[in-house]
């Protein structure tokens, strides 16, 4: 009986874990910026006549190593201008960011910002 409740307790913990895990920042490359001013704004109407707008950023980014590279992605909401973002990309497309501070971004990035 304490096997078939260890074997339970396992069980729910590896699930509860695997259905926290954001597998849009799992294992992708990150990309550093700072936020300037979006570039396009896509609106869309529903049929409801409710208009979703998606915010568009085509800027330079850094690698960890300091190399620069043009990426182009899309937010819900104006991000803040000047903001630090680390970006996490798979395929040249970005699949999630964060807000981060200066001081969280690798050095050969903070001496291209």
């Amino acid at each position: 009986m304490k096997k078939m409740i260890g074997y339970l307790l396992a069980f729910v913990l590896v699930t509860v874990g695997l259905i926290n895990v954001d597998w849009n920042r799992l294992g992708k490359e990150n990309v550093y910026l700072q936020v300037s001013e979006a570039t396009d704004v896509e609106e869309t109407t529903l049929d409801s006549g409710e208009v979703i707008r998606r915010y568009v950023y085509e800027t330079e980014a850094y690698t960890a190593e300091g190399e620069a590279q043009r990426v182009t992605f899309s937010a819900a909401k104006a991000l803040r201008e000047g903001a630090f973002l680390m970006l996490y990309m798979k395929d040249d497309a970005v699949t999630s960011y964060d807000e981060i501070e200066m001081s969280d971004m690798p050095k050969a990035v903070q001496n291209k910002m």
